[in-house]
């Protein structure tokens, strides 16, 4: 806004009293101020309003001018109930420094102003930033556009002082103007999100984490050429983004909430255009299931990962490894569906496939595009990734002082050195980063937000194959991370995962145990210790555990619990005692064992 339309508003009480040739000048804020230097707090375009406290004489004045001229500031605004009349000496000032001087009323409060100005500036700047949304999204609909989803929320924060971040159901952070959003708030967020997208609630969806409130924006393309909106919303809930604006809209007017939802539909277009990139990498991965599945021979498995070898693994050119990993969504008949849809009656390959897709992106990784070294295809319920290992980098050399700890730290040489002579200092390798996936990483990664989607009537389930270095080794890995998937679903919770390390162990074993035989098999040995803890407080549970860590070591356990060996030895009789099994006995020892991890 200008300076003229200030004056020309006749509810403000403003008075001109000279720099009439400067009236043109852009408001684009204001502040109120008694400081004789207030040049910290302007960025310049401000409308400066004084009650002149600052003033004790006439030799005030000039330098305060100086002071607001030099920082830019669009004017300033005098109020007359502390003198009277407008000093003079300020007048002159404003004059020298060509500083568009006001007298403000003595009826008008400083407040009126403030809020006049501030009412119109957004008005503006939201009416700019349509503007600018509107034409971004034309450009977008017919090509790209050069910038993606960050250009618009840098715009949202520059112009509404908005912070804003695209999340993905899991909370990783696709987009964002300024400072990343941190993983365990992103993660918090979209759980919110998908919580309040199950009960069928319009968005936006308001939500109070750590201390802010943030505002939940369903992303979802309802523009020419969008996808048809699902029937179910369970069709669709683990796989939509988010908009999330640090701010309350409960209160915004209608034409906020309008631009809002213009700049969703906007990212909705990038959302569309990603995921059409995505057609090749499933054919991809879709192909090469197929051949595994049909016992195509080697030769012909391995030539087709040499085609989607440089797709996924731009400039590579060969993937020297593979794992599998195979997930399903399931879905109870009788579940929450949001008042859309059919209960029961979605077909579950699909949305495990679009969640797949996500849950594979490493969480530390953003923007849209991370997604493009991830192939997965859908059979009947499944979901199944192929999914390529870059190699390991040769490690770099570390310096050892000193002799190696064993014959087997072989000496490295040193670049252009010859070979370690054994004397003085030598290298060693340092441990590589493994590039492998692993289940419990993957399912830290995902749990609590997709837990909210799926609520009380879904499941979903991973398994993590090993990696395998050939073509021979993929229907192995396939069958292994399918093993691994049994494996979760036979746990409790909405989302498990169990990875190939598994299938070698008890652990393979314990899920499959009838619960009525877990249950009596661990009452047996564990309730009465339970029993015991709960009226001496003996802590016996706690010991028994420790005392299996150690593998019935005395003296580790001993320092682990701080506690004397002898105190050990009384709390470990008393456990014999209870349960009348002996714990110096191998057999003994695997029960205890087996009854905590069942329990």
């Amino acid at each position: 806004m200008r300076l003229r339309a200030l004056l020309e508003t006749d509810a403000l009480g403003l008075r001109l009293l000279g720099g009439e040739d400067e009236l043109d000048r852009t408001v684009r804020g204001v502040m109120t101020t008694d400081l004789r230097d207030p040049s910290r707090y302007l960025s310049g375009g401000e409308l400066v309003l004084t009650g002149l406290a600052w003033r004790r004489d006439a030799s005030d004045s000039e330098p305060f001018v100086r002071i607001l001229a030099g920082a830019g500031v669009a004017g300033l605004a005098a109020g007359e109930a502390e003198l009277g009349d407008i000093p003079a000496d300020l007048v002159e000032a404003c004059v020298q420094h060509r500083l568009p001087l006001f007298a403000v009323n003595e009826t008008v409060a400083f407040a009126t102003i403030t809020e006049h100005v501030v009412r119109q500036v957004s008005g503006e700047r939201a009416g700019d930033l349509a503007a600018v949304v509107d034409r971004h999204r034309r450009l977008m609909t017919s090509g790209p556009a050069g910038g993606g989803p960050e250009v618009v929320l840098d715009l949202l924060t520059s112009d509404l002082d908005l912070r804003a971040w695209v999340l993905s159901p899991t909370g990783r952070q696709i987009a964002g103007a300024g400072a990343p959003l941190p993983g365990p708030l992103g993660a918090a967020l979209a759980g919110h999100h998908l919580a309040a997208t199950r009960t069928g609630r319009r968005g936006p969806y308001r939500a109070a984490v750590a201390g802010s409130t943030y505002s939940l924006f369903p992303i979802r393309n309802a523009g020419r050429g969008a996808v048809p909106a699902a029937r179910d919303v369970r069709e669709s809930v683990l796989s939509d983004w988010l908009l999330a604006v640090e701010a309350d809209a409960s209160d915004w007017p209608a034409a906020r909430l309008d631009l809002l939802q213009g700049v969703t539909q906007l990212i909705a277009v990038e959302r569309d255009r990603r995921d059409a990139a995505r057609t090749v990498r499933r054919r991809l991965a879709q192909e090469v299931l197929e051949l595994v599945q049909a016992g195509a021979a080697p030769a012909e498995i391995a030539a087709r990962l040499r085609v989607a070898a440089p797709v996924l693994l731009p400039g590579l050119g060969v993937a020297p490894q593979w794992q599998v990993v195979v997930a399903r969504v399931d879905w109870t008949a009788a579940g929450t569906v949001g008042g859309a849809g059919v209960p029961g009656d979605i077909a579950g390959g699909p949305v495990a496939q679009a969640l797949l897709e996500e849950i594979l992106v490493d969480p530390a990784v953003s923007g849209p595009d991370s997604a493009d070294r991830i192939a997965v295809a859908h059979t009947g319920e499944e979901a199944i990734a192929l999914v390529p290992l870059p190699a390991v980098p040769t490690p770099l050399p570390e310096t050892v002082g000193g002799p190696t700890d064993s014959a087997d730290d072989a000496a490295v040489p040193e670049a252009g050195k010859g070979p370690a002579t054994g004397k003085g200092p030598e290298t060693r390798q340092a441990p590589a980063q493994d590039p492998a996936l692993h289940a419990d990483a993957l399912l830290a990664a995902v749990r609590e937000p997709l837990s909210a989607g799926l609520a009380d009537d879904g499941r979903l389930t991973l398994g993590v194959s090993a990696a395998v270095h050939s073509a021979e080794g993929l229907r192995g890995a396939l069958e292994e991370a399918r093993h691994a998937r049994r494996v979760a679903a036979a746990r409790p919770g909405r989302v498990c995962a169990a990875g190939h390390h598994e299938l070698a162990s008890h652990v393979l074993l314990l899920p499959f145990v009838p619960d009525d035989v877990r249950r009596a098999f661990t009452a047996r040995l564990l309730d009465p210790l339970r029993d015991y803890d709960r009226r001496h407080r003996a802590e016996l549970i706690e010991t028994l555990e420790a005392f299996l860590d150690c593998d019935g070591s005395w003296t580790r356990c001993a320092a682990r619990l701080h506690l004397h060996v002898n105190t050990l030895r009384y709390r470990v009789g008393r456990i014999e005692q209870l349960t009348g099994r002996d714990l110096s006995r191998l057999e003994d020892k695997l029960d205890f064992f087996l009854a905590l991890r069942m329990s």
